[in-house]
């Protein structure tokens, strides 16, 4: 077990280093510069003089931090803000005020947010600055269900999104099209001020457009699309009758659509992205070759059912170890993205616990591995852990303790078992959101 020890040391610490680039204080440095009057940001310069008033307006898991490096940076000139942030993703802050409402699942106090930050927006003129600060988690977390939609119905239509397995790209894509503010329409709201978005990814490939569903990017999502997400996993006589007669009406032109490429209301948007998970995956990287490892990067784009995932990475690790392809031991396989978790049982989880605990049976019995899978933001699903860690032996473990990882894993109830097990990664709160890390590790 020493080797094993070993080797779970090094994947937390690399882990940890991953989680530092990913900071949303250091992203915004990197981006965003302040040189008296002038802001600049990437080949765009702006006159703060020139504007009557500064608005900073967001909503993500990061927002907060975010929120607080602008404020360095601003200090005085921002005339007032807010932001949607998750129960306890707070900062130090005084000039912007932080709103805490509910995740994944939206609340009442997100769309009493919400709707203050639609009407900052929308009282925005000409000669104001909006500048708008977007992470991981701000669709959840900017909830303004058109009406006659209410709060309820969004929510369970959220539910079954999430529980059917649905991805972060289709959930969005139904989003976007019951939601006042998403998919664009904040810029919409906010026009003709100048808006500068920065965004932290949340989002395999980084599209403007589906980061916290794209309030201030065009929509490349239509009515059509979003019900093709409903007929998918047929959900159609499932979802809220309310919102099933919004997304028909679109479908039949009744609705006008999100705006498109080309409309008025973005001729004085700038998006940027300012972080994402590739930067925490190169971070990783240099830190396991600083720990002794050849690190190989799999992918930043992984997506797809979690346990499918999980097989595929273990395979790899196992192909390593029999014939040193594609890198020879000691080798630290790293990949990021997001995968989804389709719910079978009644447990307790979330899809980095779950791809761990996959992993476990996969390399059940194999020596010197261990397999870090964890949430950049600190939190997987409905728990209070970023993730997991396991090795070959976690499996013995559990039996010796009359814990069956094949039942826990059947029931969707990987909290439970990495809790009894002590193998649970708690971060807490990490102010950053770049989708998930995932290290396997042999020597």
């Amino acid at each position: 077990m020493a080797s094993e020890a070993s080797l779970r040391r090094d994947a937390l610490a690399i882990f940890k280093t991953a989680l530092k680039a990913a900071d949303p204080t250091e992203a915004i440095r990197r981006n965003v510069q302040v040189a008296g009057s002038k802001l600049g940001l990437g080949p765009k310069q702006y006159d703060l003089e020139r504007y009557r008033r500064i608005v900073v307006l967001g909503a993500g898991k990061a927002s907060a931090r975010m929120a607080e490096a602008i404020e360095k940076l601003l200090g005085r000139r921002i005339t007032q803000g807010l932001i949607n942030t998750k129960y306890g993703h707070t900062a130090r802050v005084k000039r912007i005020e932080l709103h805490e409402c509910g995740h994944p699942v939206p609340d009442a106090a997100g769309v009493a947010g919400a709707r203050r930050i639609a009407d900052l927006a929308a009282g925005a003129t000409r000669d104001d600055l909006v500048i708008v600060l977007i992470s991981g988690g701000a669709s959840a977390l900017l909830p303004l269900p058109c009406e006659p939609i209410e709060l309820e119905e969004k929510q369970e239509t959220t539910r079954l999104l999430l529980a059917c397995g649905a991805t972060i790209n289709e959930i969005n894509a139904v989003r976007k099209h019951v939601s006042a503010i998403k998919g664009g329409q904040l810029a919409r709201l906010a026009a003709p001020a100048t808006v500068v978005a920065l965004m932290l990814s949340d989002v395999i490939g980084d599209p403007l457009d589906v980061i916290g569903s794209g309030p201030t990017a065009p929509d490349a999502s239509t009515f059509a699309s979003a019900w093709r997400v409903i007929e998918r996993y047929a959900l159609r006589d499932r979802i809220p009758g309310v919102v099933r007669d919004r997304l028909e009406a679109g479908l039949l032109g009744e609705i006008d659509e999100t705006p498109k490429p080309g409309d008025a209301c973005f001729e004085r948007v700038q998006n940027v992205i300012v972080g994402s998970n590739r930067l925490a995956v190169d971070a990783a990287a240099l830190a396991a070759r600083e720990r002794g490892y050849r690190p190989v990067v799999l992918s930043t784009l992984i997506e797809g059912e979690t346990r499918d995932v999980a097989s595929m990475h273990a395979a790899i690790l196992k192909e390593a170890i029999a014939s040193g392809r594609p890198a020879r031991p000691p080798v630290c396989f790293i990949s990021g993205g997001e995968t989804t978790v389709t719910i079978h049982g009644d447990g307790l989880g979330g899809r980095n616990q779950e791809f761990a605990l996959a992993c476990a049976l996969a390399l059940d019995g194999i020596p010197n591995v261990a397999v870090l899978s964890g949430g950049t933001d600190g939190t997987d699903g409905p728990t209070d852990a970023a993730g997991a860690i396991v090795d070959g032996q976690t499996p013995e473990r559990a039996r010796k303790l009359s814990l069956d990882p094949v039942q826990f894993l059947a029931r969707n109830d990987s909290y439970h078992f990495f809790d009894a097990l002590g193998d649970l990664i708690r971060t807490g709160p990490t102010g950053t959101n770049v989708m998930d890390i995932r290290l396997l590790l042999t020597r």
